[in-house]
């Protein structure tokens, strides 16, 4: 996500609703979807997943810039009057720690709301085999926990902002399906990874206006979060 300039107009309100700190990744993406106006994510869930991921970055940035420069306003000294250079470099890495961590948990959040927006039944990091956690099965967990109920209608859905070699977790995470399903933000990805994905029957889900970066060979390959949405309603209404 190329999120251009920070939003820190509305600074103000999120310190007072933070109370200065930072919030959960939940309590944020709700925040971050309520600053985007006229977003519909029944009638164009793709770009309202990537509206929505850069607004949250954006707004998410204004409030790091504010807490962090704070932080290093005040400085970073022991109580002997020393340059704490252990302290600066733990705060340092609680800072990278907290941007890496909240993409992949952002990206969720706002599918998990698309997902409900467009009325899919749906379990969140439920548990399957060997104590896997799939990010999103379809239609649940105890769905899919039931030998019972046709396989066929069963889905699931990997999740991953950027996915490089560890598209391969996903194939281990649910055994009665055996198409899977990936959605990243990461575009392009070489062909040489689609193919062998295409061959382990993992087929990519990318948002609409990122798919032209993919040559045009590899993009019948891929679909787009309304075609993953058709599909999760075609099957949740099967039989």
């Amino acid at each position: 996500i190329d999120i251009g300039w920070l939003d820190d107009s509305h600074l103000d309100e999120m310190l007072a609703v933070f109370k200065g700190g930072f919030p959960t990744t939940l309590q944020f993406s709700a925040f971050s979807r309520s600053k985007c106006a006229g977003i519909d994510a029944r009638l164009d869930p793709d770009s309202t997943l990537l509206t929505w991921m850069e607004k949250e970055e954006q707004l998410f940035r204004a409030l790091e810039r504010h807490i962090v420069s704070q932080r290093l306003t005040a400085g970073f000294v022991t109580s002997r009057g020393e340059a704490d250079v252990d302290a600066f470099v733990s705060y340092s890495l609680s800072v990278q720690n907290r941007r890496k961590s909240r993409v992949g948990l952002t990206l969720e959040n706002h599918l998990e709301q698309i997902f409900t927006q467009n009325s899919i039944h749906y379990s969140r990091t439920g548990r399957t085999e060997n104590r896997s956690k799939p990010d999103f099965l379809f239609p649940s967990q105890s769905s899919y926990q039931d030998a019972g109920f046709d396989p066929s209608r069963l889905l699931m859905l990997g999740v991953k902002s950027t996915c490089k070699d560890r598209w391969r977790q996903v194939l281990a995470e649910a055994d009665r399906i055996p198409e899977k399903h990936l959605l990243t933000l990461e575009a392009p990805i070489s062909k040489h990874q689609t193919d062998e994905m295409r061959v382990k029957s993992l087929t990519l889900v990318i948002p609409t206006p990122l798919q032209s970066s993919f040559k045009p060979e590899q993009r019948v390959e891929l679909i787009s979060v309304r075609e993953f949405i058709a599909l999760a309603r075609a099957r949740q209404t099967q039989g």
